[in-house]
């Protein structure tokens, strides 16, 4: 299990630094990510949810132009203990999947917050974004979570 700290201590993974500035990650409950990249969204599995799933094996990619709901599964994964959903954290228009995950889905475990995003989608309820977690408040979240959920990761 990641523990807190580790979070903590790895918290300058979640930002990326662009002309300087530094931009920030934002959580849902069931572990996926958000960056906002001008219009649209980035969206992957937080390096906790991949350290609890172990090992990833496939991910089934959502298809360009379909839609996501926040709160609804938007893509499956599957790990060498367990298969399980990511759920969307925000309402859209996927306007691209990373196809190098087809080939090489142990890119989320290697680099969950980079190299190994899953989706980009084009909003459409920006203010969604407002509702999700910075990285400090997904950490006071993860404190929190009861033992079955902490142990369990994403959604199964």
């Amino acid at each position: 299990m990641v523990s807190p700290k580790t979070m903590a201590v790895n918290r300058r993974r979640c930002f990326r630094f662009r002309k300087g500035f530094a931009i920030m990650f934002k959580y849902h409950p069931d572990h996926a990510w958000v960056l906002m990249d001008g219009p649209e969204a980035v969206i992957g599995l937080s390096f906790y949810a991949q350290a609890h799933l172990g090992e990833i094996v496939f991910v089934d990619l959502p298809r360009p132009n379909g839609r996501t709901r926040a709160g609804q599964p938007l893509c499956g994964i599957e790990s060498a203990k367990t298969t399980s959903e990511i759920i969307a954290p925000i309402t859209g228009r996927v306007i691209a999947a990373n196809s190098r995950l087809k080939a090489d889905p142990g890119l989320v475990n290697l680099s969950p917050l980079d190299e190994g995003w899953i989706v980009r989608i084009e909003p459409e309820n920006p203010a969604e974004w407002e509702f999700l977690m910075d990285q400090g408040g997904y950490e006071a979240y993860l404190v929190n979570l009861p033992t079955d959920d902490a142990q369990n990761g994403p959604s199964q």
